[in-house]
């Protein structure tokens, strides 16, 4: 584990996403709280809460943190019928909370696949990364937009 102890205290903010892609008949249900196992969307948000703040348990050298927010959005694509999970997670600390927005991002996106596998097991994460973070010594980062094809 990485010594933060000489480090000022900051306000750190980061943002995470990933998407799901699903069968269109899954990618409805989902939206429209239809699904046989409930309010996906609502169990994918407080589990992607619940992920960011227990990260230090997740992932072996992070460092416990105190959170002071977490959000999880969703961003919905009909005509790829996937839905995108937007994580933020802010504190103010000595460490920066990028690995506590990527866990949110990851859990939530999973917790989606849960509760929908039985009906669509062909479902495909991807994409997760760190969109942006800000705070400390290594300032701001902000991921340039894919090139054009």
């Amino acid at each position: 584990m990485v010594d933060v102890g000489a480090k000022g205290e900051t306000r750190r903010i980061a943002v995470a996403s990933g998407r799901i892609e699903m069968r269109p008949a899954t990618f409805r249900a989902v939206i429209e709280g239809s699904a046989t196992k409930g309010d996906v969307l609502g169990v994918a948000r407080v589990a992607a809460i619940q992920a960011a703040k227990r990260t230090a348990e997740l992932v072996p050298l992070a460092h416990p943190i105190a959170i002071t927010r977490v959000a999880a959005d969703f961003r919905f694509d009909a005509e790829r019928s996937a839905i995108a999970l937007v994580a933020t997670v802010e504190c103010r600390g000595r460490t920066g909370v990028e690995m506590e927005a990527l866990t949110a991002a990851a859990v939530g996106l999973l917790t989606i696949y849960d509760m929908v596998k039985a009906v669509d097991r062909g479902m495909r994460i991807c994409d997760l990364q760190l969109e942006e973070k800000s705070g400390g010594r290594s300032g701001r980062y902000r991921r340039s937009p894919p090139a054009r094809k």
